[in-house]
């Protein structure tokens, strides 16, 4: 009889055992895998935010060059010792949108700056900041001057007209040339000028912006005291007006050293010098400015306040007395001269009249 035969039982259980394995791989491949991304994650963040790296100095300086891309800007970082990773620093531009909006510039960073810290100081511009000061009265040489032993600029420039610049505080950065400096001072000395011309007092003796810079230039030099100078401009304002001479003692001396500080009182044989400057024996304005005036001897000789003034002279404490009339004005000068003899009498002696240090003195001359 023969045998019917017997069928063979699917071997179902070693196929799910085999697919279990592959899902169990997989899974646990993938659950590494995120593990792996998110300690990289971490690591990532914490290079990011956590402290940079630390230095022998307090902070280092960088500077970022004017069209450096990323990935430059990355390297100097990294190179300097400000940050740990160029990638890690490129990748946080790219994910926080700062790539677009990082700025050139000399950079100071704290020793352990965080990398969040370094790449918001890049985008936000904040650089060193580098001052030069040019004091009220100075001439355009002596601008130059001052610009040229400042190491931080660049470049060589000729000394631009006399009373083109504006005396002020600017702001400068390593590297920048000096003839740039100089024509932002002469842009706000022609911005100053238009604005404060614009606003003048009318019915003054001062025919056109140049001559109110003329004027102003003599006003700078006539006085060490920024309260003093309306009552000064008033002074000269005055004494155009009726015709008299200027009288002023710094022209003078501009036509003698072209600003420069004679280092003594001025002689009788270079009072009676003609130069185009000496407004002893020239009438009217200088022909030229003679020093930068600042802003606010700009502001007096264009609106000057209403007085009776014609003469001044040292009061022997660092200001000057006014006067209205020649008769006044030789007692204010006796007063001085008194004044003078006492300081210069021997120590031991009793002083006529105690005073500090003198400030500029302007004419004595009968108009």
């Amino acid at each position: 009889m023969a045998r019917t035969p017997r069928s063979r039982p699917a071997k179902t259980g070693a196929g799910v055992s085999a697919l279990r394995r592959l899902l169990v791989t997989l899974v646990s491949a993938a659950v590494t895998f995120s593990l792996v991304l998110a300690l990289a994650g971490l690591w990532a963040l914490w290079m990011y935010q956590g402290p940079g790296p630390a230095s022998e100095q307090d902070s280092t300086t960088v500077i970022l060059r004017r069209g450096a891309g990323l990935p430059e800007i990355a390297s100097t970082l990294e190179g300097a010792g400000v940050i740990s990773s160029a990638p890690i620093f490129l990748a946080a531009a790219q994910v926080t949108g700062a790539a677009r909006s990082l700025k050139a510039g000399e950079y100071e960073f704290a020793a352990r700056r965080p990398m969040a810290g370094v790449l918001d100081d890049i985008r936000a511009g904040r650089v060193v900041r580098h001052f030069v000061t040019i004091p009220e009265g100075v001439t355009s040489e002596m601008v130059v001057e001052i610009l040229a032993a400042n190491p931080l600029l660049s470049g060589v420039a000729p000394a631009p007209p006399e009373g083109a610049l504006l005396p002020e505080t600017y702001q400068i950065e390593r590297g920048e040339d000096r003839a740039a400096v100089l024509q932002r001072m002469m842009d706000a000395h022609d911005e100053v000028l238009a604005l404060l011309w614009s606003k003048r007092q009318p019915g003054l003796p001062i025919q056109s912006p140049q001559e109110a810079v003329i004027l102003a230039s003599v006003v700078e030099k006539e006085t060490a005291l920024g309260s003093e100078r309306p009552q000064v401009a008033s002074v000269f304002v005055n004494r155009m007006r009726r015709g008299m001479r200027l009288e002023s003692d710094p022209t003078i001396i501009y036509g003698l050293t072209k600003g420069r500080a004679l280092g003594r009182g001025i002689r009788l044989s270079e009072l009676n010098r003609l130069t185009p400057y000496n407004t002893y024996m020239v009438d009217g304005l200088p022909p030229t400015p003679i020093c930068n005036p600042g802003r606010a001897a700009l502001a007096a000789v264009l609106d000057p306040p209403q007085t009776d003034y014609l003469f001044f002279v040292a009061d022997g404490s660092g200001g000057h007395a006014f006067a209205a009339t020649y008769d006044e004005h030789r007692r204010n000068v006796e007063r001085w001269r008194r004044i003078e003899r006492a300081r210069s009498a021997p120590t031991d002696a009793p002083a006529e009249i105690p005073a500090e240090a003198p400030a500029d003195t302007t004419a004595t001359a009968e108009p």
